[in-house]
């Protein structure tokens, strides 16, 4: 009987396709789960039971929280990563964790064939099929609901034709959770106008007046939060999550070029990572040259443009996340937050690399690391060679 490995989040999709794969199509069924931190430890078991009962023959679930920041998110901090501006690329960059782990479990398993729920109208399906022909070349790849074009409705009957018995009823709103944020789709995101009500939020608005957070980075990496100082950035992001979350922030709607060519629109909440990504961007400004941050926004907006299309093995993005590694030697210190229902603001940073140092001047008051002749002389050479251009026209033109 040849193995098939199966991307498992035990929704509709991924239970069709066990019972496809197993019993219509004769292979030996080893689904995985991928946590990258929207699932609780008694979400992951019912998830493995489900499995069992649907008759896989083994089941594994990997816990990726913490090799999704070291592989992705951490450059995404580094990068100040928002795509258009406005999304922390929080369910792509989870995908392609999901599908790495997913080739990685095939090539233990020596598996024939690899598949995943994805349907053909998403970008979901690139990044997964992308992944597994760079590392598992030459397994073939099944998609069961893209192929088959089916509706839930025909899933539905054809789970029930084989005595499934799980929760067929369809949630108003889509929700996929995860450590760098949470989507949510519903019928407010199919159209080019419409906003998500207030109970189609996960985290609802509990917490009212304001609250100061002090965020402190440690070479660019989130390392304590109020002081409370933790093991791994992926607890202390966890952490701020609880705080952030209740007031309501970090809420938006991203409007962004699918990689199959059309518009979407998808709802997130991601209070902790807009928090940070805003922090870590004001600390950088205080402690980074001009032309540092002039070359980190435009690399870091290729890097994110490349990695929402799926590109992560791309050897380019090696290359990019040494310089942006490189460049958080000096962002470290704390980073002071306002936290109010619906927004934030930060307050400002302390740090002992911030090139604001009172020791040498202050803007638009003092100088005291040069003179007036010295900024005179300055201001002539700086700008020669547009004055000598000028000059040169004036002349052509006698």
């Amino acid at each position: 009987m040849k193995k098939i490995v199966l991307g498992f989040s035990g929704g509709l999709d991924t239970s069709y396709c066990v019972k496809y794969l197993g019993e219509d199509k004769g292979y030996e069924v080893h689904s995985i789960i991928v946590n990258t931190g929207g699932f609780s430890e008694e979400e992951l078991k019912q998830i493995e039971a489900h499995a069992y009962n649907l008759g896989v023959k083994t089941h594994t679930t990997v816990n990726a929280v913490k090799s999704y920041y070291d592989r992705i998110i951490k450059y995404l901090i580094y990068g100040n990563v928002l795509k258009n501006n406005t999304y922390p690329l929080s369910v792509s960059a989870e995908r392609l964790s999901q599908a790495v782990h997913i080739a990685e479990h095939v090539q233990k398993l020596k598996a024939d064939a690899v598949a995943h729920g994805s349907t053909g109208a998403g970008n979901d399906q690139v990044r997964f099929d992308m992944i597994f022909h760079i590392m598992i070349p030459g397994v073939e790849i099944i998609t069961p609901i893209r192929d088959l074009k089916l509706s839930r409705e025909a899933e539905i009957e054809y789970l029930k034709g084989k005595g499934v018995n799980m929760n067929f009823a369809k949630a108003m709103y889509s929700i996929n959770k995860g450590l760098w944020g949470t989507s949510v789709g519903g019928k407010e995101t199919l159209s080019s106008k419409g906003m998500l009500p207030e109970e189609a939020w996960p985290t609802q608005v509990t917490q009212t007046g304001s609250q100061e957070v002090k965020l402190s980075f440690v070479k660019g990496e989130l390392k304590a939060v109020d002081g409370k100082s933790f093991d791994h950035p992926t607890e202390a992001i966890q952490y701020l999550q609880t705080i952030a979350g209740p007031y309501g922030v970090g809420r938006d709607i991203h409007v962004g070029d699918t990689i199959i060519g059309i518009k979407g629109r998808v709802g997130f909440e991601a209070a902790a990572p807009m928090v940070i990504l805003k922090a870590h961007h004001a600390l950088e400004k205080h402690v980074l040259t001009k032309w540092q941050l002039n070359w980190k926004d435009q690399l870091a907006q290729f890097y994110g443009n490349w990695l929402h299309e799926g590109q992560i093995m791309d050897p380019v993005m090696r290359d990019i996340e040494a310089y942006l590694e490189n460049a958080q030697q000096t962002v470290t210190g704390d980073v002071f937050i306002q936290l109010m229902p619906y927004r934030f603001q930060v307050i400002g940073i302390e740090s002992p690399y911030d090139l604001m140092s009172s020791k040498f001047g202050k803007y638009g008051e003092m100088n005291t690391g040069f003179t007036g002749d010295d900024v005179r002389g300055f201001s002539k050479i700086f700008g020669n060679q547009t004055s000598i251009w000028t000059a040169v026209k004036e002349e052509n033109k006698k």
